[in-house]
């Protein structure tokens, strides 16, 4: 998308929920790219070269936890920003994700969100301390 404002990859098993980020995030000028799980994000990742990657925690193959261990761990993939969106926000957020947000999400939260992480990433190194967001 020309003048697109950053790259998100969306990474969820469920094909509504990709479409419902991807159109809201598209709305706000991101260029947004889908994969149906970690295995095929860790496949996508190196081509699209997201700014931030938001990522489903219960998925086939490779669940969004050990996806971004996976990607915390590639020193070329280590510094990109991870939302993990989860049904289950009980506990606290895993060292690895730069933000929690919860399922049902309200979007213009979501897109707020990945628009602040995209816009603090840019550049940035190591990866951020954790937070939990609420609806």
């Amino acid at each position: 998308m020309p003048g697109a404002t950053g790259r998100v990859l969306v990474v969820d098993d469920s094909q509504v929920i990709r479409q419902l980020i991807r159109v809201n995030l598209e709305l706000d000028g991101f260029e947004v790219m889908t994969a149906s799980d970690g295995a095929e994000c860790l496949e996508t990742v190196h081509r699209f070269r997201p700014h931030v990657i938001t990522l489903d925690v219960a998925m086939p193959r490779l669940d969004g936890l050990r996806t971004a261990s996976r990607l915390r761990t590639d020193p070329r993939t280590g510094h990109i920003p991870l939302v993990l969106v989860s049904a289950s926000t009980d506990q606290d957020p895993p060292a690895e994700v730069d933000a929690v947000l919860g399922k049902p999400f309200e979007p213009t939260v979501l897109v707020r969100e990945v628009r602040r992480l995209c816009d603090q990433g840019r550049g940035r190194q190591a990866p951020a301390s954790s937070r939990t967001l609420t609806r």
